[in-house]
């Protein structure tokens, strides 16, 4: 095989170095760091070809990836003609890729004792508070403010979240025995409505709940995440009490309505995340009131449910604050209708904007390291 001249060696290596920008919309990687580049080949006249080696067949992204291959290429001075030849990796290229995502370890939960991602549950002790919606919102608002998220929907019966973040029908994207989530508004998620055909009822017993929740947090690849979002399904039931096995450094956020009986019944969440030695750090109040044209407050809802709420989850050792109290909007419900969260929507609707300060204080918030393996020993 004859040896490159330089001039073509040092385009072909100027390639790769472009290549390196271009990032997998999936993984979230460069494609160079996914070995997806099977080889840059540059002739004399500046023409330069490009093996790009998708992970499987029909990969969702196959295009996007392409194209970006081209335009990146296309930019390195010398390169005259640009050829991508595309293949698909083989079954062990795909495992190797696997290997690597994990870091050598084995398939096992990605968010136990050692993680330093910060993981909130979203609970409810009743349905139609606006939980998920609630959830949504401060994951986009998150992911604006520049950290990493993701979203498990765990409301296996009641799943909603693919619908209000606009993927409803979008299905994850399998490697071998790791599963990508969709992404959306910058935001990684995944619900079991990804897997079951639309309109499906899902009437599952506990032990196919608890096993649908360790696979979400096991075969699903997140990558590193600041923020971990949980919507959970309301009340007190198995997938609760699953998840604080699972995860018993998740803290929780506790949604309500100002409506006494709604906050009677938000409460037993909360004491429920506890028994399974959960932390709650605040209460949100949703549906707080509708502003009317002449600048009051019509309270459809009632008042104080979130104080009262947060009142009776806190005790000397361990406060619960209200983390804010979120107008009636009907921008909020028109961009959950339309999969576009009123964040992003109208960023300016009095509901955006409480969602926003709730966003900006949990993004401040310091990890909590407590039973956590700081990676470092004292001689």
């Amino acid at each position: 095989m004859a040896t490159p001249h330089p001039r073509e060696a040092e385009i072909a290596n100027q390639v790769f170095l472009n290549l390196q920008r271009v990032i997998d919309p999936e993984i979230r990687r460069p494609i160079t760091e996914l070995d997806m580049i099977g080889g840059v080949s540059v002739d004399a006249a500046g023409g330069t070809a490009i093996g790009l080696k998708l992970t499987i067949v029909g990969c969702p992204a196959a295009r996007t990836i392409e194209e970006d291959v081209r335009a990146a290429t296309a930019a390195t001075p010398g390169v005259t003609a640009v050829d991508v030849v595309v293949s698909v990796m083989t079954k062990d290229e795909r495992a190797a890729l696997t290997a690597k995502l994990r870091g050598g370890r084995p398939k096992t939960l990605q968010f136990g004792p050692d993680s330093f991602t910060q993981i909130y549950a979203i609970t409810s002790g009743k349905g139609g508070v606006g939980k998920s919606t609630v959830t949504a919102n401060l994951a986009v608002l998150m992911a604006e403010r520049g950290l990493r998220v993701g979203v498990v929907d765990a409301d296996v019966f009641g799943f909603s979240i693919p619908g209000l973040l606009g993927i409803a029908g979008v299905k994850p994207t399998q490697v071998g025995e790791m599963i990508l989530p969709p992404v959306a508004h910058g935001v990684k998620v995944i619900s079991i409505g990804m897997f079951v055909e639309e309109n499906t009822a899902v009437s599952w017993r506990g032990p196919m709940l608890h096993r649908t929740i360790q696979q979400f947090l096991t075969d699903v690849f997140f990558g590193d995440l600041d923020v971990l979002l949980i919507d959970l399904p309301p009340g007190t039931g198995d997938i609760a009490i699953s998840l604080g096995q699972l995860l018993p450094q998740a803290e929780v956020i506790v949604v309500t309505t100002p409506q006494a009986a709604a906050a009677e019944v938000a409460e037993r969440s909360g004491v429920v995340a506890r028994q399974t030695g959960q932390t709650v750090i605040g209460v949100i109040e949703n549906m707080a009131g509708l502003l009317q044209a002449d600048g009051s407050v019509l309270e459809l809802f009632g008042s104080g449910g979130g104080a009262a709420t947060a009142a009776r989850l806190s005790s000397p050792e361990q406060p619960v604050a209200v983390l804010g109290s979120i107008p009636l909007s009907v921008a909020l419900r028109q961009g959950g209708d339309s999969g576009h969260p009123v964040a992003l929507l109208q960023p300016d609707d009095p509901a955006a904007l409480a969602l926003a300060r709730i966003a900006t204080a949990l993004s401040q918030r310091p990890r909590n390291l407590a039973g956590r393996t700081l990676g470092f020993t004292v001689s």
